[in-house]
This record gives C-alpha cells, sequence and structure tokens, in this order.
C-alpha cells in the first residue's frame, strides 16, 4: 500500500507523515526500525533527568511519552485495520506524562519498555495486509486510515529523535 493521501488523515498529523522516508508501512518497519531503536536505546544516562528549559519534559519524560503514544497509535491502527468502527478518542499527552511518573523509574528500564513496545509494534505493522491498511475509521474526532496511523507511528518518532538532537543534545553541549 502506498504512502498516505492528503484525505487519509487530519491535516496535523501530515509532518510526522512526511517524516516518514518509505513508500510504504512494511517500508518503513524495514527502513525506520533499527534507526528509532538504536537512537532511543543509545541515548545516553547521563541526560535522563535533563529537561533543555524549566517546564519542559526531561529526555526520561520524553521517553516515556513515545511509549505511550506508540501504545495509542498501535492501538488505533489496530482497531481501525480489524475493521472496528468505533470513534476513539484523543488522548492529552501533557495530562499522561504527568501521571507517568517518569522520575520514579530508571533509565534503563523505560529503555528495555521502548525496545519491547517497539519490537512487537514492528512486526505487527509488517503483517498488516493491504485490505486492512486501507480501512478507514476515525481518530480525535477526525477520519483516519490504518495506513495513516502506521506512518504516523513512525514520524511521531522520527519527529522526537529531531528534537532530541536539536534541544537536548546538541553537538556542542
Amino acid at each position: 500500500m502506498p504512502r498516505p493521501q492528503p484525505t487519509d488523515a487530519a491535516q496535523f498529523y501530515h509532518h510526522y507523515i512526511g517524516l516518514v522516508k518509505a513508500g510504504s508501512a512494511a517500508e518503513a518497519v524495514k527502513k525506520h526500525s533499527a534507526e528509532i531503536l538504536d537512537f532511543y536505546s543509545g541515548l545516553p544516562d547521563a541526560k535522563a533527568d535533563f529537561a533543555y528549559a524549566e517546564g519542559k519534559w526531561t529526555i526520561k519524560e520524553l521517553l516515556l511519552h513515545v511509549i505511550d503514544a506508540e501504545r495509542v497509535f498501535s492501538y488505533r491502527c489496530m482497531r481501525i485495520a480489524r475493521n472496528d468502527a468505533t470513534p476513539l478518542p484523543g488522548f492529552d499527552e501533557n495530562a499522561y506524562t504527568a501521571n507517568a511518573q517518569a522520575a520514579n523509574r530508571t533509565f534503563e528500564s523505560l529503555k528495555e519498555e521502548f525496545a519491547a513496545l517497539r519490537r512487537a509494534s514492528d512486526i505487527f505493522v509488517a503483517t498488516l495486509s493491504e485490505d486492512q491498511l486501507q480501512r478507514n475509521g476515525t481518530a480525535s474526532n477526525n477520519p483516519i486510515t490504518a495506513n495513516a496511523v502506521a506512518f504516523i507511528m513512525y514520524g511521531h518518532l522520527l519527529h522526537h529523535i529531531n528534537i532530541i538532537r536539536e534541544r537536548y543534545l546538541p553537538p556542542n553541549s
């Protein structure tokens, strides 16, 4: 199945979709999985509790955010791919992060959880048929395809890699 079309997801998701350099969801798994896992797994322990400004998330909080978001996106993709037409609610990423208690977790446990979840998501997305990817659903009160959700899942992770490189791990820090 090719890349999502503009009508396959709400406009605000197309930034994430645009970051995925693949022609299909299966290709996104092959092309981006190792890069994503290597980056997040290699985050330096010394920066785990670092936030680049007051009121911004620490790297541990950001990692827990991408874990939470991946769970949400994977769930949405599964529901839509399984032809469940029930509208899926949005989620408040700031409320999730405020209640996740990242400070009480070890960085290693977060990295371990991330790696396990990434592997499960990769297997799931790689096994979706074209028919499943074409299915339509509703998430956050917007129409969306399973294919678009799969691209958003990878694009969201790539988006946060860019933010971490720019704001948390700049070359001269």
